[in-house]
């Protein structure tokens, strides 16, 4: 599933439009139904918790990425890279602890 700045990474103008704004709203809510469709389907807490953690690791990865970019063109860009790796770490830990294997 492709994140809303992956959608819009040429054009983050479009963003500020109103029908956009509805249209991405609509999207975050249809995820929501998505996860929990996949969570009454399987009744499996962990099956939900590892879809939802792949997620959060996707996107990690492509403001990784995105960040990467700024940076080979010049561009001043946010400083993520700290609180990505922080929370990718978290995330690996934490499952190690659990022993949940992505």
């Amino acid at each position: 599933m492709k994140s809303v700045r992956e959608i819009f990474r040429n054009k983050e103008y479009l963003l500020d439009e109103p029908e956009v704004i509805k249209l991405v709203d609509y999207c975050e809510e249809l995820q929501d139904e998505i996860v929990e469709f996949k969570f009454q389907k399987t009744n499996n807490k962990e099956f939900a918790m590892l879809d939802m953690l792949k997620e959060v690791i996707k996107g990690c990865n492509a403001i990784e990425k995105e960040q990467m970019e700024f940076e080979r063109f010049g561009y001043e860009a946010p400083d993520y890279k700290a609180t990505i790796s922080n929370l990718k770490n978290y995330i690996y830990s934490r499952c190690r602890e659990e022993k949940i294997w992505l």
